[in-house]
């Protein structure tokens, strides 16, 4: 049986996909060729993280939408209750690689300016200290998941998060997603084999503050 906070989650899942598509989903284009991110991530990665991995949760998730349609119109509560899974496992999948693109430039790297620096040196003291305790966290996950640099905006402060699978930030937590670590094993092994913390690590010369900072500023306003 879903909990009730469970039905809340799957609510902001669906709240969350509606500002992506007003119909069926499709695959967002990369706004860089698949070797851009080299050395840090091969363009092999990057190809099949896109286009297979990422297109799959896209695919699945319109088959998923379509069915909670029908079971809608026919008031099948079970039938939409039973869905929930998928819609949370895929439309997460969609939401958080939609988010990790943009994250990520071929131009990225070095620190953030502005607003968005210096909220993090008041909320965990320095920038080297919000990447340290980023990284130990999004290390540190189970399995396959993401570690996130959020915002909660109920105190007003950023915040640092690990959420299993493809559970999306913000419909499982509440707090708004700025930056996002995939470790799935698909989003590193091929180049870094098990070393989970080089990748982590490699990632930041990649990070697109400018994108970050701009989902800070929308959410903090």
């Amino acid at each position: 049986m879903l909990s009730s906070r469970g039905l809340v989650s799957l609510a902001r899942v669906r709240q969350g996909l509606k500002v992506l598509a007003c119909e069926k989903h499709t695959l967002p284009d990369l706004p860089y060729d698949y070797n851009a991110l080299e050395p840090v991530i091969s363009a092999e990665i990057m190809q099949l993280h896109h286009s297979k991995h990422h297109a799959t949760y896209v695919t699945n998730l319109n088959v998923a939408e379509e069915k909670l349609a029908e079971a809608q119109a026919k008031n099948d509560v079970s039938t939409i209750i039973s869905l929930a899974p998928a819609l949370r496992f895929n439309g997460g999948g969609h939401l958080n690689h939609s988010i990790f693109w943009q994250n990520l430039s071929p131009n990225g790297g070095g620190e953030p300016t502005g607003a968005l620096l210096e909220a993090i040196k008041r909320d965990f003291g320095s920038f080297e200290n919000m990447k340290n305790q980023l990284s130990a966290s999004t290390v540190a996950v189970q399995g396959s998941g993401w570690g996130w640099l959020g915002y909660n905006k109920q105190s007003k402060r950023l915040q640092i998060a690990a959420c299993p699978n493809q559970d999306p930030l913000e419909a499982t937590t509440g707090l708004s997603p700025l930056f996002g670590i995939d470790v799935w094993e698909h989003a590193y092994y091929l180049q870094y084999k098990n070393v989970r913390p080089d990748y982590v690590k490699a990632i930041f010369n990649k990070a697109n503050w400018a994108d970050v900072a701009e989902r800070f500023a929308k959410a903090s306003k």
